[in-house]
C-alpha cells in the first residue's frame, strides 16, 4: 500500500453536494431546548455564509411560514439573498415535490441536511433520502429539537442508518481545507473571525498581535 497526498472521497467539497436548510423559523425556534437560540442562529449564519461563498448549491424550505412557523432566520435569508423559499405543509421536506424538483435539478447524490426540529424535520428527510441512494450529512449542532433526549435519539438513529455527522465550523473547513487556497482563504477566515466562537476570536489576536496568517 502507498499513501498518496490526495483527499479521501467521503470529505466535502464544494463541488461535490448540496445543502439543504430547512425550517430555521421563530416558531420552530421558541421550543427548542437542545440548543440555545444564539448558538442555533450563530451556527445557521456559520454554515449559510460557508454555503454561499463557496457557490454550494443550497435549498431554503419552511413550513407554513405564512399561516404559522414564522419566517426564516434573516442569518440565512441574507446570506442567500434573493433567492426563493419554498415553503411546504409536509412535516417530512422529501414529500414535497417542489423540493424534489431543485433535489433533481441540482443533480447531486451527496446532501448535506441542517434544521428544525432534529426529530421530525431532519429525521424524515434523510431517512427518506438515504432509501433512494443519496449519501446524506447532518450539521448536529445546526439542528436542535425540544429536548436533550429528542435531539440525541434523533441523532443516533440517523447515524445507525448511514448518515454522517459532522458540525459548524467543521462544515467550513472542510470546504476550504487548505490555506493554501488563496482565492477563498479571506472568505473562510472572516467568517471564522465572526462565527467561529474562540477559534475566531484566536483568529483575531493572532492577525493583531503577529500578523499572523494560517500556511505561513
Amino acid at each position: 500500500m502507498i499513501a498518496t497526498p490526495t483527499p479521501g472521497p467521503d470529505l466535502l467539497n464544494p463541488a461535490n453536494h448540496a445543502l439543504i436548510m430547512i425550517d430555521f423559523q421563530s416558531q420552530m425556534a421558541f421550543a427548542t431546548k437542545s440548543i440555545d437560540a444564539v448558538t442555533l442562529r450563530n451556527n445557521a449564519a456559520l454554515i449559510s455564509r460557508a454555503a454561499a461563498g463557496f457557490k454550494v448549491p443550497t435549498i431554503l424550505t419552511t413550513v407554513a411560514e405564512k399561516s404559522f412557523s414564522g419566517p426564516m432566520f434573516g442569518e440565512i435569508t441574507d446570506a442567500f439573498r434573493n433567492q426563493p423559499l419554498l415553503d411546504r405543509t409536509s412535516m417530512n421536506t422529501w414529500e414535497d415535490a417542489a423540493v424534489i424538483e431543485h433535489v433533481n435539478a441540482i443533480g447531486r447524490d451527496r446532501l448535506v441536511f441542517a434544521g428544525l426540529w432534529t426529530s421530525v424535520c431532519i429525521v424524515g428527510p434523510t431517512l427518506s433520502a438515504l432509501a433512494q441512494g443519496f449519501e446524506v450529512y447532518v450539521i448536529a449542532d445546526a439542528c436542535g429539537d425540544v429536548s436533550d433526549e429528542a435531539h440525541e435519539r434523533a441523532m443516533e438513529r440517523m447515524i445507525q442508518t448511514g448518515v454522517r455527522p459532522m458540525t459548524s465550523l467543521q462544515y467550513l473547513l472542510e470546504l476550504q481545507r487548505d490555506w493554501a487556497r488563496t482565492e477563498t482563504y479571506e472568505m473562510t477566515t472572516g467568517i471564522a473571525r465572526q462565527y467561529g466562537g474562540a477559534y475566531g476570536l484566536g483568529i483575531i489576536y493572532a492577525k493583531a498581535m503577529f500578523g499572523a496568517a494560517e500556511g505561513h
